[in-house]
């Protein structure tokens, strides 16, 4: 994952803005239940008010309030505190799956307008921060947000009503609460670095996940099964290490702050009790009344319980912390890597028309020497070889040609319509696109082919003589193939992809070496179903160094490596 300038751990405050930032959208709501949510612990103080009452008067004989009535105030008050603080957790719940979501669709809809030569960051990287990392940060919402709003109300509200009855409990509070902030600060920067750690190394195990997945087929050749199970064993055992050092200081900051809050309840408890017995005159305004000590012995534990609840979500912030450094570093990454032309989105396609390009300049990445491909043109019903040798630059140009990346200088045109960001939507509605690696959305095989259009799909896969490579699969057209294709070989996923062009009616095919990799025969089958889209009056753009796909083409258009031929 790209490391901003300085790590979060190094910089909490920068890792505090960005989780500001980033739950801004759902700080209203956060506000509103953190509100309720501090209400419905305040009636404890009414109901811990009816109680005293009763059974101070039981007590001295002087009854100020039946216990019936005492009793049934109680239980309508039980009910009220149930009602407000169902309602807190629902507004409170509701804006965490919002935030998660809104985290989501902004990260994923970001990466998804990466211009193509970005290598940051990862696939594997992005998919955990998106799937796993962000889903972090509905704890911090749904428990430490309302939790820190009740810290901020409650224990102030309680003090300041313990304080007329007796200024000693009010001391012991004062004192014994602060100390569990100070203790929370102090875990919570150890808890921080060591979820930040967590956070990383997730990331790592999910990459390496993948490119050894990817890979399996080439490890097996070179019999390197066992050293990629054990780097993987070695980074699984690394991650088990961070998160148990994670949950070690969560249990330790539980276990020192329940000892603070106990250690303050029982303090109160024992003044108030030698207050009663006459054993301590002191700390009250004229004598400590049996209402009096039942109040402040049913309120102390509830002065504590705010702080309580703050300290077990305290973990759920150092979490949410480390996710949202993540987060920023990722969107920084994003965005100095650039974006695609266009916004990306649905378009309706622009009817045939010739296609040309003139005077580009590309650059392949960065600090790479810029290319000038040669200008070129394809018309409706033809085909067109883009020739050269590997690293000439043919990927680069298909990916400009298709708005994919942006040039740095010259012009591509649909007929009369200029490639722009105001029309490369409905440009690109027009293309089909065949990579050299083939890619599949997690969908059944019939909906990845046929991408939310109408149309004949038994048609297309026989047109790219496809139908038996669905035959051979054990769902059909049901069957999910996976991001990579896992099931069907190179030569058969290309084909799968060639069938999607002719579902998708495309007007302009750009294919980047279909025939790499291959077998003579599988070779032919792939340029077949090319041609047969080219007899649909498609126009085709063929990057290749193979003899048989230049033969197969109308024109050549050769690239070198010294630039515009």
């Amino acid at each position: 994952m790209p490391q901003t300038d300085e790590p979060t751990a190094a910089n909490p405050g920068r890792a505090d803005a960005a989780l500001t930032r980033l739950a801004a959208p759902a700080a209203p709501a956060l506000g509103r239940a953190g509100a309720l949510s501090a209400l419905a612990e305040l009636l404890w103080a009414a109901q811990a008010a009816l109680v005293a009452l009763a059974l101070g008067g039981l007590i001295s004989g002087t009854e100020r309030l039946s216990p019936l009535a005492a009793a049934a105030g109680f239980l309508a008050l039980a009910a009220l505190r149930a009602l407000l603080e169902a309602r807190a957790g629902a507004l409170a719940q509701r804006a965490a799956t919002a935030l998660v979501e809104s985290t989501r669709h902004r990260l994923i809809g970001a990466a998804a307008r990466q211009d193509a030569r970005a290598r940051s960051p990862a696939p594997a990287e992005l998919a955990s921060l998106a799937a796993e990392k962000v889903a972090m940060l509905a704890p911090w919402a749904a428990r430490y947000s309302p939790a820190m709003a009740r810290v901020r109300i409650v224990p102030l509200v309680l003090l300041a009503l313990t304080l007329p009855f007796s200024w000693a409990a009010a001391l012991v509070l004062l004192v014994a609460g602060p100390l569990i902030p100070v203790f929370m600060a102090l875990v919570g920067m150890a808890a921080r670095d060591a979820s930040e750690r967590q956070m990383a190394e997730i990331g790592t195990l999910n990459t390496l996940l993948v490119d050894r997945i990817a890979a399996v087929a080439d490890l097996r050749l070179l019999g390197a099964e066992a050293r990629a199970g054990a780097d993987l064993a070695a980074a699984s055992d690394d991650l088990r290490t961070r998160t148990m050092r994670v949950l070690a200081v969560a249990f330790l900051s539980s276990t020192v702050l329940e000892l603070f809050s106990a250690l303050g309840v029982a303090m109160v408890a024992v003044y108030v009790g030698f207050a009663l017995l006459g054993e301590l005159t002191f700390g009250s305004w004229g004598g400590l009344s049996p209402e009096a000590g039942i109040f402040l012995l049913m309120i102390a534990p509830e002065f504590f319980q705010p702080l309580r609840d703050l300290a077990a979500a305290w973990h759920d912030r150092a979490s949410a912390l480390a996710v949202a450094g993540e987060i920023e570093a990722a969107e920084a990454a994003i965005a100095a890597s650039g974006t695609l032309l266009g916004q990306g989105a649905p378009a309706a396609a622009l009817p045939p028309a010739p296609f040309r390009w003139h005077g580009l300049v590309l650059s392949p990445g960065p600090g790479a020497a810029l290319l000038g491909p040669p200008d070129g043109a394809v018309q409706p019903g033809e085909a067109l070889a883009i020739a050269g040798p590997s690293g000439v630059g043919k990927t680069t140009l298909l990916a400009a040609l298709a708005g994919l990346i942006r040039p740095e200088a010259g012009e591509i045109r649909w007929g009369e319509t200029v490639l722009s960001d105001s029309t490369a939507d409905a440009i690109r509605a027009g293309i089909g696109w065949l990579p050299q690696a083939p890619r599949f959305i997690d969908a059944p095989l019939g909906e990845a082919l046929m991408l939310g259009r109408t149309g004949d799909l038994d048609a297309a896969l026989t047109a790219a003589q496809a139908q038996g490579i669905v035959a051979a699969l054990p769902g059909g057209l049901s069957t999910r193939l996976g991001d990579l294709g896992g099931g069907v070989s190179g030569g058969e996923a290309r084909r799968l992809m060639i069938a999607r062009a002719h579902a998708a009616k495309a007007s302009l095919i750009l294919a980047d070496e279909p025939t790499a990799d291959l077998d003579p025969e599988t070779a032919q089958a792939v340029l077949t179903g090319l041609l047969a889209l080219r007899a649909t009056g498609a126009a085709l753009i063929v990057a290749s160094h193979d003899p048989a796909v230049l033969g197969a083409m109308d024109r050549v258009l050769p690239m070198t490596p010294e630039g515009r031929a």
